[in-house]
C-alpha cells in the first residue's frame, strides 16, 4: 500500500489561478513537476482573495517596517493610493494558517515579492526589500516551513 501524498500549501497564482493583484497568474510548471515527483499534493490558496480583496485590486505593500510589525499591530499594509488593507491581509494570513492546521500541512511554497507570500523578499513602501510577507511570516512563526518561488518557470 502506497503512502498518501503529503499536502502542501501553494500560492494559487503559482498554480495558474489568475488571482494576482493585476488579475494575472504566475504559473510555475517546474514547481508543478517537482511537487509531483516528490509526491506532494498542492493545496492552492490566495491569502488576498481569501481575506476579501477583489481581483484585480490595487497593488499594496507593507507601509514602513516588516510583516512581524504588522502581526504585532504596529504596522499597516496600504495600497499605492494609501488605503489601509491591513485587516484583509491579516484575515487571509489567518485563513492560510487555519487551512494548514486543518489539513496537517507542514510546508508552503509561496510567491516571492508578494506582501502576503514573499519569503525572501517582499514590498515595503513600494520597493522590493529582503524579508517576508504577512502570510509567510505568520506561517513561519507557527512552525510551517516556507519556501519562496519566483514563479513562471517553464518545464525543464
Amino acid at each position: 500500500m502506497s503512502k498518501p501524498p503529503q499536502i502542501v500549501l501553494v500560492s494559487a497564482c503559482l498554480l495558474g489561478c489568475e488571482c494576482r493583484y493585476d488579475g494575472r497568474h504566475n504559473r510555475d510548471q517546474r514547481l508543478e513537476d517537482e511537487l509531483l515527483k516528490r509526491g506532494e499534493q498542492p493545496e492552492g490558496f490566495c491569502p488576498e482573495e481569501r481575506g476579501g480583496l477583489p481581483t484585480p485590486r490595487p497593488p499594496a505593500w507593507i507601509e514602513k517596517e516588516g510583516a512581524a510589525a504588522v502581526l504585532e499591530g504596529r504596522e499597516r499594509i496600504v495600497t499605492h493610493e494609501g488605503e489601509d488593507v491591513t485587516q484583509a491581509f491579516r484575515e487571509g494570513a489567518q485563513q492560510a494558517l487555519a487551512r494548514c492546521q486543518e489539513l496537517g500541512i507542514q510546508k508552503a511554497y509561496l510567491k516571492e515579492r508578494s506582501p502576503s507570500c514573499g519569503v525572501q523578499s517582499t514590498h515595503v513602501n513600494g520597493v522590493p526589500v529582503p524579508g517576508r510577507g504577512l502570510t509567510a511570516e505568520l506561517l513561519a512563526q507557527s512552525g510551517i516551513e516556507v519556501i519562496g518561488i519566483e514563479g513562471k518557470r517553464p518545464r525543464e
